[in-house]
């Protein structure tokens, strides 16, 4: 019988070998520093966060405002474990800015040794292999209150390589974290610039001038109906079984039928679509193509003298929520959103407010491209890069 070789599918160039089965106990370095709490000092508590999202600050509190005065002190690059929370991926490393808080003994302490270093840790605590010896030597009745054994952990084992290749392992992946991180501060910036201008390029309730305006505009914004701002409102349909074929739908199983989509018409230009609870859903662009869209959404465009991506982001700060009905499946209906009244200018500055926050969504969404197939690659390499 073969047996199988302990390692990666894919490895970093100038390392070979087989890694080694190591008991955790015999690698792991774990770290006591008690401290002696002085009534009138001033400590930092820090706390590991759920879902492997690291060590943040928890509070800044007295020696005499600790009841537990158990308390060691930590330093930056130390491997911590929330002992309550490590099933729910409680644990990482103490950053810089944390050099010096203070933890109780609910957490275990660790840092590097001669067979693994902390950082390493903090990866290999990611992948499913080790949420799974996390769980197994935890005990409890309920999920969120399962204690862990550490001394059930230490005798288990993990397959590692030695410290130089680790090192190489956890440098590849705290440059793929920074690039995420950069990416994903772009994206919410690009988010938080986006809800601030929608703030201040649409009047205010009462108003009728928008507080940012783009050059060239000017005069009151004027009070329509929606109505008569457009001149297509469709809503999707209910869909029988045996009409499946004959309108070409996707089935979606539920109540008395089906729920599928409809393709009863070809759509020209851009529609903003709103969903029956008052959701905005988001707008289509068509050109000699077919729209499918569910019964649980209205399909709106505007008239030759409005611009409907201008609609699409007016009725986004509108609760439309409110208007629908109070039945047992209550819905925003057509007959409701076409007696809805709201403030437009003339059409030349809504296409140019409907054109300016197109480009900045189009332009968060790449970010947000790049920031998910970032993350594919992460969890390809999590699974590729160790045995």
């Amino acid at each position: 019988m073969s047996v199988e070789k302990k390692v990666p599918e894919i490895r970093f160039k100038g390392f070979s070998g087989e890694w080694e089965n190591k008991k955790i106990g015999r690698v792991l370095t774990e770290t006591k520093r008690p401290i002696e709490l002085m009534d009138d000092t001033s400590y930092q508590l820090v706390t590991v966060k759920r879902r492997n999202e690291g060590v943040v600050p928890r509070a800044v509190l007295k020696g005499k405002n600790i009841l537990v005065k158990n308390y060691f002190s930590v330093e930056a690059g130390d491997y911590l474990i929330s002992k309550r929370q490590v099933v729910h991926g409680a644990n990482g490393i103490v950053p810089e800015n944390l050099d010096g808080a203070v933890v109780s003994n609910e957490y275990l302490v660790a840092t590097d040794s001669d067979d693994i270093t902390a950082r390493y840790w903090t990866i290999i605590s990611i992948r499913p292999e080790m949420h799974k010896l996390f769980f197994v030597s935890s005990y409890g009745v309920d999920i969120e209150k399962l204690v862990f054994d550490v001394t059930d952990w230490k005798n288990r084992t993990i397959v590692i390589p030695l410290v130089t290749e680790q090192k190489n392992i956890t440098d590849y992946f705290q440059k793929l974290d920074a690039l995420i991180n950069q990416h994903q501060q772009k994206h919410d910036k690009l988010n938080s610039i986006k809800k601030a201008m929608l703030e201040k390029m649409f009047p205010k309730q009462g108003e009728t001038i928008p507080e940012i305006r783009f050059k060239g505009f000017s005069g009151e914004w004027e009070e329509i109906v929606l109505a008569n701002a457009c001149f297509n409102f469709r809503s999707g349909k209910f869909i029988k079984a045996e009409d499946i074929k004959r309108v070409g739908a996707y089935p979606v199983y539920g109540g008395n039928g089906l729920r599928g989509y409809t393709s009863e018409y070809n759509h020209e230009g851009t529609y903003a679509l709103i969903g029956r609870q008052g959701a905005l859903c988001g707008n289509m662009n068509f050109s000699n193509g077919k729209a499918f869209f569910t019964e649980h959404a209205i399909a709106v465009q505007a008239n030759e003298k409005n611009d409907t991506l201008f609609l699409y982001y007016k009725l986004g700060l509108m609760n439309l929520g409110q208007y629908s009905g109070q039945s047992a499946q209550p819905g925003l209906s057509v007959n409701k959103l076409t007696a809805l009244e709201i403030f437009s200018p003339e059409k030349a500055e809504q296409t140019t407010i409907g054109s300016y926050f197109q480009k900045l969504d189009s332009l968060i969404n790449q970010y947000q491209q790049q920031i998910t197939k970032l993350n594919n690659i992460k969890q390809a390499c999590l699974s590729k890069m160790f045995v």
